[in-house]
Protein backbone atom coordinates (compact mmCIF):
# COMPACT_ATOMS: atom_id res chain seq x y z
CA UNK A 1 0.00 0.00 0.00
CA UNK A 2 1.30 3.62 -0.72
CA UNK A 3 3.54 4.57 -3.52
CA UNK A 4 7.32 5.87 -2.97
CA UNK A 5 6.25 9.79 -2.71
CA UNK A 6 4.49 8.92 0.11
CA UNK A 7 7.34 6.81 1.76
CA UNK A 8 9.71 10.50 0.89
CA UNK A 9 7.46 12.60 2.78
CA UNK A 10 7.08 10.41 5.74
CA UNK A 11 10.63 9.17 6.38
CA UNK A 12 10.19 8.23 10.26
CA UNK A 13 8.20 5.44 8.60
CA UNK A 14 10.79 3.19 6.62
CA UNK A 15 11.32 -0.23 8.45
CA UNK A 16 13.13 -2.95 8.05
CA UNK A 17 12.46 -5.21 5.07
CA UNK A 18 11.61 -7.93 6.90
CA UNK A 19 10.47 -7.00 10.45
CA UNK A 20 10.73 -10.25 13.38
CA UNK A 21 8.32 -9.94 16.67
CA UNK A 22 9.26 -11.63 19.51
CA UNK A 23 9.15 -15.16 20.14
CA UNK A 24 6.77 -14.37 22.78
CA UNK A 25 5.45 -11.38 25.06
CA UNK A 26 4.50 -11.21 28.74
CA UNK A 27 0.96 -11.67 27.70
CA UNK A 28 1.31 -15.24 25.50
CA UNK A 29 1.28 -13.34 22.38
CA UNK A 30 2.37 -15.24 19.22
CA UNK A 31 5.28 -17.04 18.44
CA UNK A 32 8.39 -16.01 16.18
CA UNK A 33 6.77 -14.47 12.58
CA UNK A 34 9.45 -13.02 9.55
CA UNK A 35 7.58 -11.53 6.85
CA UNK A 36 9.40 -10.88 3.73
CA UNK A 37 5.95 -9.34 1.83
CA UNK A 38 4.56 -6.79 4.64
CA UNK A 39 1.32 -7.47 5.82
CA UNK A 40 -1.64 -5.48 7.36
CA UNK A 41 -1.57 -6.29 11.26
CA UNK A 42 -3.26 -5.57 14.39
CA UNK A 43 -2.14 -5.01 18.20
CA UNK A 44 -3.83 -5.26 20.87
CA UNK A 45 -2.05 -3.04 23.73
CA UNK A 46 -4.88 -2.22 26.25
CA UNK A 47 -8.22 -3.57 27.28
CA UNK A 48 -7.61 -6.91 26.66
CA UNK A 49 -9.33 -9.72 28.50
CA UNK A 50 -9.78 -6.25 30.77
CA UNK A 51 -12.94 -3.44 30.86
CA UNK A 52 -10.40 -0.58 30.75
CA UNK A 53 -7.35 0.98 28.86
CA UNK A 54 -8.73 0.88 25.49
CA UNK A 55 -5.80 0.72 22.60
CA UNK A 56 -5.83 -1.45 19.26
CA UNK A 57 -2.72 -0.77 17.05
CA UNK A 58 -3.27 -1.49 13.67
CA UNK A 59 -0.29 -1.38 11.26
CA UNK A 60 -0.46 -0.93 7.20
CA UNK A 61 1.31 -3.03 4.85
CA UNK A 62 3.72 0.25 4.21
CA UNK A 63 3.91 0.84 7.89
CA UNK A 64 1.80 3.53 8.54
CA UNK A 65 0.59 2.88 12.09
CA UNK A 66 -3.06 3.89 13.32
CA UNK A 67 -3.77 3.65 16.97
CA UNK A 68 -7.39 3.06 17.90
CA UNK A 69 -8.27 4.71 21.39
CA UNK A 70 -5.79 5.48 24.21
CA UNK A 71 -7.21 4.89 26.79
CA UNK A 72 -6.16 5.06 30.76
CA UNK A 73 -6.82 1.25 32.72
CA UNK A 74 -8.97 2.17 35.26
CA UNK A 75 -10.20 -0.10 38.59
CA UNK A 76 -7.46 -0.17 41.53
CA UNK A 77 -8.32 0.25 44.93
CA UNK A 78 -9.98 2.48 46.45
CA UNK A 79 -7.00 5.06 46.54
CA UNK A 80 -7.30 4.28 42.76
CA UNK A 81 -3.73 2.84 42.31
CA UNK A 82 -3.83 -0.80 40.43
CA UNK A 83 -2.62 -4.07 42.85
CA UNK A 84 1.19 -4.44 43.41
CA UNK A 85 0.28 -7.74 42.64
CA UNK A 86 -1.38 -7.81 39.08
CA UNK A 87 0.57 -7.47 35.47
CA UNK A 88 -1.04 -4.05 35.09
CA UNK A 89 0.08 -2.20 37.91
CA UNK A 90 2.34 -0.36 35.32
CA UNK A 91 0.26 -0.18 32.52
CA UNK A 92 -0.39 3.41 32.52
CA UNK A 93 3.15 4.13 33.01
CA UNK A 94 4.66 1.46 29.80
CA UNK A 95 3.44 1.44 26.21
CA UNK A 96 3.80 -1.69 24.22
CA UNK A 97 4.77 0.63 21.16
CA UNK A 98 6.98 3.70 20.61
CA UNK A 99 4.51 6.99 20.33
CA UNK A 100 6.63 8.59 18.13
CA UNK A 101 6.28 5.93 15.18
CA UNK A 102 2.26 6.46 15.54
CA UNK A 103 0.79 7.78 12.77
CA UNK A 104 -2.62 9.49 13.72
CA UNK A 105 -4.87 8.33 17.01
CA UNK A 106 -8.45 7.74 16.12
CA UNK A 107 -10.97 7.97 19.03
CA UNK A 108 -14.04 6.07 19.65
CA UNK A 109 -15.50 8.34 22.60
CA UNK A 110 -14.36 10.41 25.66
CA UNK A 111 -14.93 8.22 28.67
CA UNK A 112 -11.53 8.18 30.14
CA UNK A 113 -10.60 4.60 29.87
CA UNK A 114 -10.98 5.45 25.99
CA UNK A 115 -9.16 8.53 26.13
CA UNK A 116 -7.09 8.89 29.66
CA UNK A 117 -3.49 8.23 28.18
CA UNK A 118 -3.94 10.83 25.29
CA UNK A 119 -1.66 13.46 27.22
CA UNK A 120 0.98 11.32 28.12
CA UNK A 121 0.98 9.72 24.37
CA UNK A 122 1.63 13.49 23.28
CA UNK A 123 4.12 14.56 26.06
CA UNK A 124 5.81 10.74 25.34
CA UNK A 125 6.46 11.95 21.28
CA UNK A 126 3.53 11.35 19.53
CA UNK A 127 2.86 14.02 16.51
CA UNK A 128 -0.09 12.89 14.61
CA UNK A 129 -3.55 14.26 14.46
CA UNK A 130 -6.06 13.30 17.48
CA UNK A 131 -9.29 12.38 15.08
CA UNK A 132 -12.45 12.56 16.84
CA UNK A 133 -16.32 13.58 16.69
CA UNK A 134 -16.49 17.14 17.68
CA UNK A 135 -18.77 16.32 21.06
CA UNK A 136 -15.68 13.82 21.94
CA UNK A 137 -13.33 16.61 21.17
CA UNK A 138 -15.44 19.34 23.62
CA UNK A 139 -16.13 16.50 26.38
CA UNK A 140 -12.17 15.35 26.28
CA UNK A 141 -11.47 19.53 27.06
CA UNK A 142 -12.54 18.77 30.09
CA UNK A 143 -12.04 15.36 30.87
CA UNK A 144 -8.34 14.74 30.61
CA UNK A 145 -7.88 18.74 32.18
CA UNK A 146 -9.63 16.82 35.21
CA UNK A 147 -7.78 14.01 34.86
CA UNK A 148 -4.38 16.07 34.49
CA UNK A 149 -5.46 17.80 37.92
CA UNK A 150 -6.13 14.47 39.14
CA UNK A 151 -2.42 13.18 38.26
CA UNK A 152 -1.10 16.05 39.71
CA UNK A 153 -2.99 16.07 43.05
CA UNK A 154 -2.09 12.32 43.58
CA UNK A 155 1.94 13.04 42.64
CA UNK A 156 1.54 15.77 45.19
CA UNK A 157 -0.12 14.05 47.81
CA UNK A 158 2.41 10.89 47.38
CA UNK A 159 5.32 13.27 47.64
CA UNK A 160 4.27 14.87 50.79
CA UNK A 161 4.31 11.35 52.31
CA UNK A 162 7.12 9.59 50.85
CA UNK A 163 10.14 8.88 52.59
CA UNK A 164 13.70 10.60 52.56
CA UNK A 165 15.07 7.98 50.42
CA UNK A 166 12.23 7.28 48.22
CA UNK A 167 12.06 9.18 44.47
CA UNK A 168 10.32 12.28 43.91
CA UNK A 169 7.07 11.29 42.26
CA UNK A 170 5.77 12.54 38.60
CA UNK A 171 2.67 13.11 37.67
CA UNK A 172 1.51 11.10 34.48
CA UNK A 173 0.41 14.36 33.05
CA UNK A 174 0.20 17.50 33.61
CA UNK A 175 -2.37 20.30 32.55
CA UNK A 176 0.64 21.59 29.77
CA UNK A 177 -0.10 18.18 28.42
CA UNK A 178 -3.13 18.15 28.12
CA UNK A 179 -3.43 22.16 26.51
CA UNK A 180 -0.75 20.59 24.05
CA UNK A 181 -2.91 17.21 23.26
CA UNK A 182 -6.18 19.24 22.69
CA UNK A 183 -4.10 21.74 19.93
CA UNK A 184 -3.74 18.16 17.78
CA UNK A 185 -7.69 17.34 17.95
CA UNK A 186 -9.25 17.42 14.04
CA UNK A 187 -12.86 16.56 14.45
CA UNK A 188 -15.62 15.72 12.05
CA UNK A 189 -19.19 14.72 12.09
CA UNK A 190 -21.11 11.45 11.74
CA UNK A 191 -21.41 9.99 8.31
CA UNK A 192 -18.54 11.67 6.96
CA UNK A 193 -15.19 10.08 5.80
CA UNK A 194 -12.49 11.73 5.99
CA UNK A 195 -8.66 10.57 5.14
CA UNK A 196 -6.41 9.58 7.49
CA UNK A 197 -4.09 8.21 4.81
CA UNK A 198 -3.87 8.45 1.04
CA UNK A 199 -5.19 5.10 1.03
CA UNK A 200 -7.62 4.74 4.18
CA UNK A 201 -10.48 6.64 4.52
CA UNK A 202 -12.42 6.68 8.69
CA UNK A 203 -16.11 7.13 9.06
CA UNK A 204 -17.69 7.65 12.56
CA UNK A 205 -21.56 6.17 13.08
CA UNK A 206 -23.24 7.61 16.03
CA UNK A 207 -22.97 4.27 18.97
CA UNK A 208 -25.51 5.66 21.42
CA UNK A 209 -23.30 5.06 24.46
CA UNK A 210 -22.51 8.68 25.19
CA UNK A 211 -22.48 12.06 23.60
CA UNK A 212 -20.25 11.79 20.17
CA UNK A 213 -19.49 7.91 21.07
CA UNK A 214 -19.20 6.45 17.90
CA UNK A 215 -18.14 3.14 16.04
CA UNK A 216 -15.55 3.81 13.55
CA UNK A 217 -14.99 2.11 10.12
CA UNK A 218 -11.93 1.98 8.26
CA UNK A 219 -11.81 1.56 4.27
CA UNK A 220 -8.79 0.49 3.50
CA UNK A 221 -6.79 0.73 -0.03
CA UNK A 222 -4.38 -2.99 0.37
CA UNK A 223 -2.62 -4.70 -2.61
CA UNK A 224 -5.50 -3.66 -5.33
CA UNK A 225 -8.38 -4.49 -2.89
CA UNK A 226 -10.80 -3.01 -0.43
CA UNK A 227 -10.19 -4.27 3.38
CA UNK A 228 -13.35 -3.48 5.99
CA UNK A 229 -12.00 -2.63 9.23
CA UNK A 230 -14.05 -1.84 12.26
CA UNK A 231 -13.80 -0.75 15.92
CA UNK A 232 -17.52 -1.12 17.90
CA UNK A 233 -15.83 1.24 20.35
CA UNK A 234 -18.46 0.82 23.14
CA UNK A 235 -22.25 0.07 22.29
CA UNK A 236 -24.61 1.76 23.22
CA UNK A 237 -28.43 1.00 24.23
CA UNK A 238 -31.96 1.44 21.91
CA UNK A 239 -34.44 3.49 23.52
CA UNK A 240 -32.53 5.17 26.28
CA UNK A 241 -32.96 8.75 27.50
CA UNK A 242 -31.14 11.94 25.56
CA UNK A 243 -28.91 10.34 23.22
CA UNK A 244 -30.25 8.43 19.71
CA UNK A 245 -30.05 4.85 19.54
CA UNK A 246 -26.74 2.91 18.20
CA UNK A 247 -26.75 2.90 14.93
CA UNK A 248 -25.76 -0.55 13.21
CA UNK A 249 -22.12 -0.13 11.42
CA UNK A 250 -21.34 -1.14 7.75
CA UNK A 251 -20.37 -4.51 7.01
CA UNK A 252 -16.93 -4.78 7.66
CA UNK A 253 -14.07 -8.17 7.27
CA UNK A 254 -12.80 -7.57 10.95
CA UNK A 255 -14.04 -6.27 14.05
CA UNK A 256 -12.83 -5.32 17.60
CA UNK A 257 -16.05 -6.05 19.34
CA UNK A 258 -16.71 -4.61 22.75
CA UNK A 259 -17.94 -7.07 25.53
CA UNK A 260 -18.37 -5.44 28.87
CA UNK A 261 -22.06 -7.08 29.32
CA UNK A 262 -21.82 -9.78 27.08
CA UNK A 263 -23.15 -12.61 29.34
CA UNK A 264 -26.29 -11.20 30.46
CA UNK A 265 -29.63 -8.91 29.73
CA UNK A 266 -30.41 -5.81 31.52
CA UNK A 267 -33.73 -4.77 33.44
CA UNK A 268 -36.43 -3.25 31.17
CA UNK A 269 -36.76 0.58 30.58
CA UNK A 270 -40.39 0.57 32.04
CA UNK A 271 -39.31 -1.03 35.03
CA UNK A 272 -36.48 0.88 35.72
CA UNK A 273 -38.21 4.37 36.83
CA UNK A 274 -40.47 2.27 39.07
CA UNK A 275 -38.13 0.71 41.18
CA UNK A 276 -35.77 3.74 40.83
CA UNK A 277 -38.63 5.63 42.77
CA UNK A 278 -39.37 2.70 45.12
CA UNK A 279 -35.74 3.31 45.84
CA UNK A 280 -35.93 7.14 46.24
CA UNK A 281 -39.43 6.72 48.53
CA UNK A 282 -37.84 3.95 50.55
CA UNK A 283 -35.08 5.62 51.44
CA UNK A 284 -35.65 9.39 51.61
CA UNK A 285 -39.29 9.18 53.13
CA UNK A 286 -39.69 5.40 54.95
CA UNK A 287 -35.91 6.00 56.44
CA UNK A 288 -35.01 9.77 55.89
CA UNK A 289 -31.95 8.92 54.83
CA UNK A 290 -29.51 9.82 52.05
CA UNK A 291 -29.48 8.55 48.63
CA UNK A 292 -25.94 8.16 47.17
CA UNK A 293 -25.35 7.45 43.78
CA UNK A 294 -21.94 6.77 42.57
CA UNK A 295 -21.96 7.44 38.82
CA UNK A 296 -19.25 8.98 36.49
CA UNK A 297 -19.54 12.68 35.32
CA UNK A 298 -20.08 12.30 31.60
CA UNK A 299 -23.39 10.26 30.04
CA UNK A 300 -25.04 8.52 33.68
CA UNK A 301 -24.73 11.63 35.74
CA UNK A 302 -27.09 13.39 32.98
CA UNK A 303 -28.88 9.95 32.38
CA UNK A 304 -29.71 10.52 36.01
CA UNK A 305 -30.69 14.06 36.04
CA UNK A 306 -33.14 13.90 32.91
CA UNK A 307 -34.88 11.16 34.68
CA UNK A 308 -34.57 13.35 37.92
CA UNK A 309 -35.98 16.21 36.30
CA UNK A 310 -38.58 14.64 34.01
CA UNK A 311 -40.15 12.62 37.86
CA UNK A 312 -39.89 16.47 39.28
CA UNK A 313 -41.76 17.94 36.14
CA UNK A 314 -44.40 15.03 36.30
CA UNK A 315 -44.96 15.36 40.13
CA UNK A 316 -43.89 12.26 41.26
CA UNK A 317 -40.50 12.92 43.06
CA UNK A 318 -40.38 13.47 46.64
CA UNK A 319 -39.90 16.86 47.92
CA UNK A 320 -36.03 16.02 48.60
CA UNK A 321 -33.15 18.43 47.57
CA UNK A 322 -30.96 16.56 44.82
CA UNK A 323 -26.97 17.37 44.78
CA UNK A 324 -24.88 16.86 41.75
CA UNK A 325 -21.38 17.07 43.42
CA UNK A 326 -18.69 16.96 40.89
CA UNK A 327 -16.87 20.19 38.88
CA UNK A 328 -16.44 17.68 35.99
CA UNK A 329 -20.09 16.62 36.00
CA UNK A 330 -21.54 20.30 36.26
CA UNK A 331 -18.89 21.23 32.94
CA UNK A 332 -20.25 18.15 30.93
CA UNK A 333 -23.55 18.99 31.74
CA UNK A 334 -22.95 22.14 29.49
CA UNK A 335 -21.04 20.50 27.05
CA UNK A 336 -24.49 18.44 26.58
CA UNK A 337 -26.47 21.70 26.25
CA UNK A 338 -23.45 22.90 23.74
CA UNK A 339 -24.65 19.46 21.96
CA UNK A 340 -28.40 19.10 20.86
CA UNK A 341 -27.86 17.47 17.68
CA UNK A 342 -27.24 14.44 19.52
CA UNK A 343 -30.32 14.02 21.22
CA UNK A 344 -32.79 12.20 20.28
CA UNK A 345 -36.66 13.33 19.20
CA UNK A 346 -38.04 12.13 22.75
CA UNK A 347 -35.05 14.80 24.44
CA UNK A 348 -36.37 17.41 21.97
CA UNK A 349 -40.36 16.86 22.64
CA UNK A 350 -39.43 17.47 26.16
CA UNK A 351 -37.55 20.46 25.58
CA UNK A 352 -40.64 22.32 24.40
CA UNK A 353 -42.37 22.03 27.66
CA UNK A 354 -39.35 22.26 29.91
CA UNK A 355 -36.48 24.60 28.36
CA UNK A 356 -33.47 22.84 30.40
CA UNK A 357 -33.98 19.19 30.38
CA UNK A 358 -31.04 18.90 33.27
CA UNK A 359 -32.36 21.32 35.61
CA UNK A 360 -35.42 22.01 38.25
CA UNK A 361 -36.02 24.07 41.33
CA UNK A 362 -34.40 21.10 43.87
CA UNK A 363 -31.26 20.45 42.11
CA UNK A 364 -28.34 22.15 42.73
CA UNK A 365 -24.52 21.46 41.19
CA UNK A 366 -21.78 21.53 43.40
CA UNK A 367 -18.62 22.85 42.18
CA UNK A 368 -16.37 23.81 45.01
CA UNK A 369 -14.65 21.48 47.65
CA UNK A 370 -16.19 23.66 50.73
CA UNK A 371 -19.79 23.09 49.73
CA UNK A 372 -18.78 19.72 48.74
CA UNK A 373 -17.86 18.88 52.65
CA UNK A 374 -21.31 21.14 54.03
CA UNK A 375 -23.20 17.67 52.59
CA UNK A 376 -21.52 15.61 55.27
CA UNK A 377 -23.14 18.43 57.74
CA UNK A 378 -26.51 17.60 55.86
CA UNK A 379 -28.58 14.90 58.57
CA UNK A 380 -32.00 15.67 56.33
CA UNK A 381 -32.99 13.33 53.23
CA UNK A 382 -31.60 14.49 50.23
CA UNK A 383 -30.09 12.61 47.21
CA UNK A 384 -26.94 12.88 46.35
CA UNK A 385 -25.10 12.07 42.71
CA UNK A 386 -21.23 11.81 43.09
CA UNK A 387 -18.33 10.56 40.56
CA UNK A 388 -16.61 8.56 40.38
CA UNK A 389 -19.08 5.33 39.56
CA UNK A 390 -16.42 2.84 40.72
CA UNK A 391 -15.74 4.82 43.91
CA UNK A 392 -12.23 4.64 43.98
CA UNK A 393 -11.66 8.07 43.25
CA UNK A 394 -13.25 11.63 43.37
CA UNK A 395 -15.70 12.99 45.71
CA UNK A 396 -17.49 9.87 46.23
CA UNK A 397 -15.02 8.65 48.44
CA UNK A 398 -15.54 11.39 51.20
CA UNK A 399 -19.57 10.40 50.96
CA UNK A 400 -18.49 6.38 51.34
CA UNK A 401 -16.78 7.67 54.03
CA UNK A 402 -19.31 9.15 55.94
CA UNK A 403 -22.54 7.75 55.29
CA UNK A 404 -21.55 3.75 55.15
CA UNK A 405 -22.03 2.87 58.40
CA UNK A 406 -25.21 4.38 58.69
CA UNK A 407 -28.47 1.93 58.21
CA UNK A 408 -30.80 4.97 56.65
CA UNK A 409 -28.92 5.47 54.12
CA UNK A 410 -28.48 3.92 50.59
CA UNK A 411 -25.94 3.48 47.91
CA UNK A 412 -27.41 2.92 44.59
CA UNK A 413 -24.59 1.33 41.82
CA UNK A 414 -25.94 2.39 38.97
CA UNK A 415 -23.21 0.53 36.12
CA UNK A 416 -20.25 -1.50 35.73
CA UNK A 417 -17.68 -1.53 38.80
CA UNK A 418 -14.11 -3.45 38.53
CA UNK A 419 -14.30 -6.56 41.36
CA UNK A 420 -11.56 -5.09 43.30
CA UNK A 421 -12.68 -1.22 43.85
CA UNK A 422 -15.05 -0.30 46.19
CA UNK A 423 -17.81 -0.19 43.68
CA UNK A 424 -17.07 -3.87 42.80
CA UNK A 425 -16.74 -4.83 46.07
CA UNK A 426 -20.40 -3.21 47.27
CA UNK A 427 -21.91 -5.07 44.45
CA UNK A 428 -20.26 -8.55 45.38
CA UNK A 429 -22.11 -8.15 48.89
CA UNK A 430 -18.91 -6.96 51.02
CA UNK A 431 -19.68 -6.75 54.73
CA UNK A 432 -16.83 -4.07 55.34
CA UNK A 433 -14.75 -1.66 53.21
CA UNK A 434 -11.19 -0.18 53.40
CA UNK A 435 -11.78 3.44 52.39
CA UNK A 436 -9.08 6.39 52.32
CA UNK A 437 -7.26 4.36 54.96
CA UNK A 438 -9.92 3.60 57.28
CA UNK A 439 -11.97 0.16 57.58
CA UNK A 440 -15.75 0.70 57.59
CA UNK A 441 -18.63 -1.35 58.13
CA UNK A 442 -21.38 -1.63 55.44
CA UNK A 443 -24.56 -0.71 57.46
CA UNK A 444 -26.09 1.31 54.60
CA UNK A 445 -28.56 -0.43 52.16
CA UNK A 446 -26.87 -1.59 48.72
CA UNK A 447 -28.94 -0.97 45.13
CA UNK A 448 -27.51 -2.18 42.24
CA UNK A 449 -29.44 -1.52 39.00
CA UNK A 450 -27.46 -1.86 35.48
CA UNK A 451 -30.47 -1.12 33.65
CA UNK A 452 -28.94 2.54 33.62
CA UNK A 453 -26.00 0.63 31.98
CA UNK A 454 -24.48 2.84 28.93
CA UNK A 455 -23.47 -0.48 27.47
CA UNK A 456 -25.69 -2.62 25.35
CA UNK A 457 -26.58 -6.17 26.99
CA UNK A 458 -25.75 -9.58 24.84
CA UNK A 459 -29.60 -9.16 23.39
CA UNK A 460 -28.73 -5.49 22.51
CA UNK A 461 -25.48 -6.00 20.69
CA UNK A 462 -26.44 -9.19 18.74
CA UNK A 463 -28.67 -6.68 17.21
CA UNK A 464 -25.89 -4.29 16.71
CA UNK A 465 -23.77 -7.06 15.39
CA UNK A 466 -25.97 -8.92 13.05
CA UNK A 467 -25.67 -7.19 9.57
CA UNK A 468 -21.51 -8.40 10.50
CA UNK A 469 -22.70 -12.43 10.14
CA UNK A 470 -21.85 -13.10 6.25
CA UNK A 471 -19.38 -10.17 5.71
CA UNK A 472 -16.53 -10.21 8.60
CA UNK A 473 -14.06 -12.83 8.35
CA UNK A 474 -12.94 -12.44 12.07
CA UNK A 475 -13.98 -10.95 15.20
CA UNK A 476 -11.82 -9.84 18.51
CA UNK A 477 -13.66 -9.52 21.58
CA UNK A 478 -12.42 -6.83 24.16
CA UNK A 479 -13.44 -4.62 26.82
CA UNK A 480 -14.50 -7.04 28.84
CA UNK A 481 -13.15 -9.71 31.71
CA UNK A 482 -12.16 -13.04 30.39
CA UNK A 483 -15.44 -14.92 32.03
CA UNK A 484 -17.65 -12.74 30.22
CA UNK A 485 -15.60 -12.75 27.18
CA UNK A 486 -16.28 -16.37 26.97
CA UNK A 487 -19.69 -16.72 27.20
CA UNK A 488 -20.56 -13.58 24.96
CA UNK A 489 -17.66 -15.53 22.36
CA UNK A 490 -20.03 -18.84 22.88
CA UNK A 491 -22.92 -16.77 22.40
CA UNK A 492 -22.19 -15.27 18.68
CA UNK A 493 -21.53 -19.05 17.97
CA UNK A 494 -24.43 -20.33 18.52
CA UNK A 495 -25.68 -17.20 16.39
CA UNK A 496 -23.77 -18.12 13.75
CA UNK A 497 -20.54 -16.18 13.82
CA UNK A 498 -17.56 -18.45 12.48
CA UNK A 499 -14.47 -17.11 13.80
CA UNK A 500 -14.38 -14.97 17.16
CA UNK A 501 -11.55 -14.62 19.43
CA UNK A 502 -10.48 -13.53 22.66
CA UNK A 503 -6.67 -11.99 22.29
CA UNK A 504 -4.53 -11.24 25.14
CA UNK A 505 -2.29 -8.01 26.46
CA UNK A 506 0.11 -7.83 23.47
CA UNK A 507 -1.06 -10.27 21.25
CA UNK A 508 -0.10 -9.40 16.96
CA UNK A 509 -2.31 -10.56 14.83
CA UNK A 510 -1.05 -10.63 10.79
CA UNK A 511 -4.21 -10.28 8.30
CA UNK A 512 -3.26 -12.22 5.14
Amino acid sequence: MGSASYFLTHPHQLRTNSPTFPAENPAGGLKLVTIANHSMKIKFCGAAREVTGSAHLIELDDHFKILLDCGLYQGGDDDGKASDDKPLAQFNEKWLFDPREIDCLVLSHAHIDHTGRVPKFVADGFRGKIYSTHATRDLCAIMLLDSAKIQEGDAERDNRHRALNEKEKEPLYTTEDTAAAMRQFASYNYEQWFHVHPDVRVMYRDAGHILGSASVTLEIKEKGRIVRFGFTGDIGRPNRPILGDPLPMPEVDYLICESTYGDREHESGPNEVEHFLKIVHHTCVEKKGKLIIPAFSVGRTQEIVYMLDKLNHAGRLPKVPVFVDSPLAVNATQVFENHPECFDSEVHRYMTENENPFGFNDLFYIRSSEASKKLNDIHKPCIIISASGMMNAGRIRHHLLHNIENHRNTFLIVGYCTPNTPGGQLRDGAKSLHVMGQYKQVLAEVEVMDSFSAHGDRVEMLDFLKNQKNSCRKIWLVHGTIDRQEKWRDYLLAEGFKNVGIPALGDEEVLE
